[in-house]
């Protein structure tokens, strides 16, 4: 091997040396450090697997904490969306309960004012007189503090307590004041009338009067207005004739008139007082049904002079049985719902006779103690006297009127409606000019004013 021995002996080989000499030293073990092979990992390969290196590790736990940030951010919108949802519907829900509670409440106070109208109409200040045009107010004022109202109008103060009013009206004119009014045809000619026995019911020629309630209920911002149709039951009137009596009728003189045509209850004043024939006939006013006749009476009846009979099946009819127990037979109630009804026993005539009248001077029924006289007024209702009854000049009356004693006409008083007479002990003296004119019309009308109940013919929103 020559010189070159050592050499390789000391590094090991020819490349080795060689490398050697072309650095120095320190580069020598530097070169040796850097390309010393690794020890060799003498763990088992099943816990190097187990431990990964801590690098990656790291890394992908921070990539995780990322993504469950997002996530939750996401989440929390999401809750938060729904929440905000909530809180809305729950806003929109209490706006729409309050709102329908309002309507409700305002439906009721409508409902009011319709009750204060049928009061008004039954106490007679709506006026029942059969004008198409017939308008009625009621207002949330007080008495002298009604507005001004045209003609065919009638304007009322509210008959609410004071500082306990309901919202059904208004304190001024307008549309959304309680108003009552007739149902009638378009032009406002005819009023129409309910009549169980026609066909049909609704018609314009017989029956009580329609009339037509108009009111709105307010409760805050919100309100309801409903429109009513309503009318008076009949009572059921058992007249059987325009002048009953349970003793001789005598004509004595004068132009007295008795007639049983059923008339209208727009018959003018007077008509009929020279009788059906006379000057001022009493037959443009007949309805054409539901006449009856002239006078009935248990006893005789005795007629002269210029007084003038008419009726329809007969003028008169005599010694007939099945006179009245009492007059709550003639409206078809019991003895004791007519005195409740009735009311308390006045002693003297009251000024104006309007509505049910009790006359009796000691309040005892039927012992036909106490004597009246009337003349010079005007009258409606059921006037009921317990004693004897004169009737003279210029009295008016639209009803029926029942008295106990004897009857006696003394001048020219006018009768629409009927006229029932028991007799005590004189006969019956129709003489004077007075005129007794049967009206059907009338008699319901003045009876479903004052002793008939309402019925609703319909109900509707408007």
């Amino acid at each position: 091997m020559g010189a070159n021995a050592p050499s390789r002996a000391r590094g090991g080989s020819r490349f080795g040396a060689h490398r050697f000499r072309a650095v120095g030293g320190n580069a020598m073990r530097a070169r040796r450090i850097k390309y010393r092979p690794a020890p060799a990992d003498s763990s088992p390969v099943s816990t190097r697997l187990s431990h990964p290196p801590q690098a990656p590790a790291r890394r992908a736990a921070a990539g995780e904490r990322g993504i469950a940030l997002v996530v939750a951010i996401i989440v929390l919108l999401v809750l938060s969306m729904i929440a905000a949802a909530l809180m809305m519907s729950l806003n929109v829900e209490t706006h729409i309960s309050g709102h329908d509670e309002r309507r409700t409440e305002a439906l009721s106070v409508a409902e009011a004012g319709i009750a204060e109208g049928i009061s008004r109409i039954r106490s007679g200040e709506v006026p029942d007189t059969l004008n198409p045009r017939m308008t009625s107010q009621i207002y949330l004022v007080t008495a002298g503090n009604v507005p001004v109202l045209g003609p065919d109008s009638t304007g009322l103060a509210t008959a609410q307590p004071v500082g306990k009013w309901l919202n059904y009206t208004t304190a001024g004119r307008g549309p959304q004041a309680l108003t009552v009014t007739y149902k009638t045809d378009p032009g406002r000619t005819a009023v129409y009338r309910y009549d169980p026995t026609q066909n049909p019911a609704v018609q314009t020629t017989s029956g009580s009067p329609i009339f037509v309630i108009t009111s709105t209920g307010k409760v805050g911002s919100d309100t309801r207005t409903v429109v009513s149709e309503v009318f008076k039951k009949p009572v059921n009137i058992n007249a059987k004739g325009a002048l009953t009596a349970n003793n001789e009728v005598h004509w004595i003189g004068g132009n007295a008139a008795v007639c049983g045509y059923n008339h209208k209850l727009t018959t003018a004043t007077g008509a009929g007082a020279d009788g059906r024939f006379g000057a001022f006939s009493c037959i443009p006013y007949e309805v054409g049904t539901d006449n009856v006749f002239g006078c009935w009476s248990t006893d005789s009846v005795y007629s002269g002079g210029t007084s003038d009979e008419a009726g329809d099946p007969a003028p008169d009819i005599s010694n007939q049985t099945g006179f009245y127990a009492g007059p709550w037979e003639v409206i078809g109630m019991t003895q004791a719902d007519f005195m409740t009804w009735i009311g308390p026993p006045q002693s003297t005539t009251p000024a104006t006779p309007t509505g049910p009248i009790y006359l009796d001077n000691d309040g005892v029924t039927q012992n036909v103690s106490g004597s009246f006289n009337y003349g010079g007024v005007t009258g409606d209702g059921f006037l009921y006297v317990d004693g004897d009854m004169n009737l003279s000049s210029s009295f008016v009356y639209k009803g029926v009127i029942y008295i106990e004693g004897d009857l006696s006409f003394t001048g020219h008083a006018w009768i629409l409606g009927a006229v029932i007479v028991r007799g005590a002990v004189h006969p019956i003296k129709v003489g004077g000019g007075g005129t007794v004119l049967y009206s059907k019309d009338a008699i319901d009308v003045e009876m479903s004013k004052y002793a008939s109940k309402f019925s609703t013919l319909s109900f509707r929103e408007k």
